[in-house]
């Protein structure tokens, strides 16, 4: 999927009007039916199936908070089809309403910014469970799985439940991210793909529990790695592709310790300096083809880099020094490259300088939990972003090497980090 781009100065772009916020709108049975057909083949190719757990405790037309893990576009499909026809609003991120502001809200997107406080989602929610009458559908993960296990979820979600006091509605997939993993360039597998829709909490049991206690449960409900699944259903991918761009991840080999020479290609993971290679398996493992193997599986992988990563924090040593090319978001209409820059990025949080001198913008590392960032970003790119509500900056690395992924790890950690020393 690609989205609308110019190239302005930056002065073009802060001179434009920003998009005024709008309260979200309740979907007619129009949009709901439409979205529901697209959807189809996607859910045919797939031979998508869905089991219902304890869903006769939601009444037909009871609104209700959904909370859906986040693998690949094909979540969307599930959702629309497998919530149809309940009216149904979607918390989406303010990029995705570039060129389409007019049809993402009539079929019941409100945008909001990824891992930051935006007081104007709270209310959004609000508006539409106790004004429109509308369940909401949140992607609490607020970004695509990485590496095949979840994503951060905010601190205050339980907070939030508690607020709403709605019921909740888990839907997990199964599958989905195995069909079509960020990191592998939009290259689709053949594999089935099935969903759980479970009612998990009702607004007396809500009520009856802390903040707390609510945290845990939902987090309890994200936990799962979609490596160890494959392997544990016997789920084959035999795709010659299925190791390509690998490396978005798995950044820094574990054998000689250098960062952003390992090379995915095909269904190999090798590290240009120390030659260590790995296949990965149709059924999601890891085996080195000479010697020992470090890792299994990549969230394994992943989990060491993140530790890693945390060493360098803890020790001083963590930093990010990239030119980047930037562009811009202030509105709905276009996504504005305006010039180039350096972006840093240490325990003090982001630093992004550019366009002769225009750009000085800094970030605390207090201000977010995790980092929007993305692989191949609307097919412009590997991208980081970082930015409040006046502008988005959207970073594209021009450094060699794998920066994204580390540059996520090293937000939450730090994050991490300056909790634990408060």
């Amino acid at each position: 999927m690609k989205t609308k781009t110019a190239q302005k100065s930056y002065d073009e772009v802060m001179a434009l009007p920003r998009t005024k916020h709008k309260k979200p709108e309740k979907t007619n049975i129009f949009f709901r039916t439409l979205l529901k057909l697209v959807s189809i083949p996607d859910l045919m190719a797939t031979h998508f199936s869905v089991r219902k757990i304890g869903m006769e405790r939601l009444g037909k037309k009871e609104p209700a908070l959904f909370l859906m893990n986040h693998s690949s576009f094909i979540d969307l499909e599930i959702a629309v089809s497998v919530l149809y026809p309940r009216p149904l609003n979607i918390i989406a991120t303010s990029d995705s309403f570039v060129g389409m502001n007019w049809l993402m809200r009539k079929i019941g997107c409100f945008p909001t910014q990824k891992f930051v406080f935006d007081v104007t989602s709270f209310f959004g929610i609000r508006h539409c469970l106790k004004k429109l009458g509308s369940s909401v559908l949140m992607y609490p993960e607020a970004s695509y799985s990485f590496d095949g296990s979840a994503t951060p979820l905010p601190e205050n979600l339980g907070t939030l439940v508690k607020k709403l006091g709605v019921p909740v509605v888990m839907l997990r997939t199964y599958g989905a991210f195995t069909r079509d993993p960020l990191y592998n360039g939009l290259q689709r597998r053949k594999t089935t793909v099935s969903a759980d829709l479970k009612y998990l909490l009702s607004p007396d049991e809500i009520e009856k529990m802390s903040d707390g206690e609510l945290q845990a449960v939902l987090e309890g409900e994200f936990t799962f790695d979609h490596f160890r699944w494959q392997k544990e259903n016997n789920v084959k991918i035999s795709e010659p592709f299925r190791a390509d761009m690998l490396n978005r991840v798995l950044y820094k080999c574990p054998h000689c310790l250098t960062e952003g020479k390992t090379e995915g290609k095909g269904i190999h993971l090798t590290c240009h300096a120390c030659g260590k290679k790995y296949e990965l398996s149709e059924y999601g493992e890891l085996i080195a083809t000479d010697g020992d193997t470090a890792f299994s599986y990549v969230t394994d992988w992943y989990r060491w880099e993140r530790e890693e990563v945390r060493r360098e924090i803890e020790d001083g040593r963590y930093s990010l020094d990239v030119p980047v090319k930037i562009a811009m978001l202030v509105d709905t209409k276009r996504v504005y490259f305006v010039g180039e820059g350096r972006l840093t990025h240490t325990t003090d949080g982001f630093r992004l300088t550019g366009c002769d001198g225009k750009i000085d913008y800094r970030q605390s590392a207090k201000s977010s939990y995790s980092l929007y960032s993305d692989y191949n970003w609307y097919e412009l790119g590997d991208v980081i972003c970082i930015g409040d509500t006046k502008a988005l900056y959207y970073c594209f690395p021009q450094s060699t090497g794998d920066v994204v992924a580390k540059t996520r790890l090293a937000t939450e950690e730090i994050f991490k980090y300056i909790k634990r020393k408060k």
